[in-house]
């Protein structure tokens, strides 16, 4: 079963699991409200949900030719279905203006709220508590009923698990029923008001959609996991905590945007607008693709970015990929290693279209996968394939800083045209005393091949890597590649703090 719900997560877009869920919440209430299971019928959800998206989609598409830049559809959608979520369906034509006023808020804030064209807060958020501050109109968040809850616990687990967000939303969590606990006082620990308590947190509110969707919006989580952790509790402590200052009362939407503000101060704030200067064929199928860097960029090598690039025809996979920056951060270019399938996205279709001088956007910095600050700890990187990028970041790095340390680079390929990067392993065993071992695992075997042969096993590391109990893994590949090498370390004694994992959020 897990295997068929991976298989699933990773022919599908982030943006557009979040819109089927928002969707499919959506449908279940409109089914439930044919029953009276919720306080509004069926018409009201209509209407009020049509509204909320045609506003959505008409402020878009003139932001978008405002600030000449591409649109993500399916996050327009998704947006529009939050806010169709959170705000309680119309009772009179009044709510008319509480509805296209957050509908247009939402939208303009993605362009206008955004510094260095990113966005500090949740869209859906910010809309719906500016709107109470000038009508007197609170959103409601209504997706959080005794219904609504198993639906939204669901596919909440499913959104976290393609995000790979877990250590943010238990930190959350967390923080809200240590939270809840306290308030409550001797009571709770005793028991007495517990099942009571925990009904109201998880049946009778929206902690179960906030957790899930709102808090880890992308845009607005910090980029590693010690700030995401951080950022999880802080949003749990005031999401149950009863907070008011004066006649204003914590909502949890002001819960979020204040967890958005230590999002922002801790984070990177660059989006960048790229242009290509050279497309490198470097291998079979694989393409290095270096892009003009006009201003100071600051990263780790090993991180990640989120790149968009818009194009006609898109796909289910949509405009928005992670990958690893492939350049060290010593060097005037951006580089990113791009491999192409049969058959491939329309987003890599149209990267392989692109031409010196076009452009593409580039945000989110993010990614624990970088070098441990003690220069002391022996190393192992292993790479399948074009996982080898962040290793070429981290490499190059070392050689342009003249910074010497322990490290064992095993790099598995399908045949020796697939190996790329070569030269600059080569020069890091020269002047840093790195040792890189090749293997390929494609049979027959070139007769000139000199390197190992077959997949890399419990027993190529062995011999290998003579120390490796003492050594911290890095794994980049495939998902299944990387499962599977967490599974062979683990068993043969390496400890699980021991392996870092280069995951992206969006790919399981």
């Amino acid at each position: 079963m897990i295997k068929l719900i991976d298989k699933f997560l990773n022919q599908i877009t982030m943006y557009r699991l979040i819109l089927y869920y928002v969707l499919s919440l959506w449908a279940a209430a409109l089914l439930f409200s044919f029953f009276n299971l919720l306080p509004f019928g069926p018409a009201a959800l209509i209407i009020s949900g049509v509204f909320i998206t045609v506003v959505c989609l008409a402020v878009n598409v003139i932001f978008a030719r405002i600030f000449r830049v591409p649109s993500n559809i399916e996050s327009v959608y998704a947006t529009a279905f939050i806010l169709a979520l959170i705000i309680a369906p119309l009772k009179s034509a009044g709510d008319l203006w509480f509805l296209g006023g957050a509908a247009a808020l939402a939208m303009a804030s993605k362009y206008i709220l955004a510094v260095s064209r990113k966005h500090i807060f949740n869209p859906a958020a910010l809309a719906v508590a500016f709107m109470a501050i000038i009508l007197g109109q609170s959103a409601g968040w209504w997706v959080g009923n005794l219904y609504m809850a198993p639906l939204a616990l669901l596919g909440g687990l499913l959104m976290v698990r393609k995000l790979r967000r877990l250590d943010l939303v238990l930190s959350f969590f967390i923080a809200a029923l240590a939270t809840v606990a306290v308030v409550l006082g001797v009571n709770f620990l005793k028991g007495e008001e517990l099942l009571s308590a925990l009904q109201a947190v998880f049946f009778n509110s929206p902690i179960l959609f906030f957790a899930c969707v709102m808090l880890t919006e992308p845009m607005t989580t910090p980029p590693t996991k010690n700030l995401r952790i951080l950022y999880g509790a802080l949003a749990g402590f005031l999401f149950s905590f009863p907070i008011h200052i004066g006649s204003v009362y914590s909502t949890p939407e002001l819960a979020l945007l204040a967890a958005n503000i230590f999002s922002y101060a801790v984070s990177p704030k660059k989006k960048l607008i790229l242009e290509l200067t050279e497309k490198i064929p470097v291998a079979a199928d694989i393409y290095d693709f270096l892009f003009k860097l006009d201003c100071k960029f600051n990263f780790k090598p090993g991180q990640y970015l989120e790149w968009t690039l818009g194009h006609d025809g898109q796909d289910a996979r949509g405009i928005r990929r992670y990958f690893t920056i492939a350049s060290s951060p010593t060097e005037k270019d951006i580089r990113m290693g791009v491999k192409f399938y049969p058959q491939a996205s329309s987003f890599k279709n149209s990267m392989m279209l692109l031409k010196p001088g076009d452009k593409i956007v580039a945000s989110q910095l993010a990614g624990d996968f970088v070098l441990p600050k003690n220069k002391g700890k022996k190393l192992v990187f292993i790479a399948g394939g074009i996982g080898i990028t962040p290793f070429r970041s981290i490499i190059k790095y070392l050689l342009d800083i003249k910074q010497k340390r322990d490290i064992i680079l095993l790099y598995s390929n399908y045949s020796p045209a697939d190996i790329v990067y070569k030269d600059v392993f080569d020069q890091g065993e020269q002047q840093l005393g790195i040792k890189t071992v090749y293997n390929i695992t494609n049979t027959p075997y070139p007769d000139d091949w000199r390197g190992e042969r077959g997949f890399i096993d419990e027993q190529m590391i062995k011999r290998k890597v003579l120390d490796y109990k003492e050594r911290i893994f890095y794994l980049s590949g495939s998902h299944n590649m990387v499962v599977a090498f967490d599974a062979t370390l683990q068993k043969m004694g390496v400890k699980k703090w021991q392996i870092k994992k280069d995951f992206f959020p969006g790919f399981v």
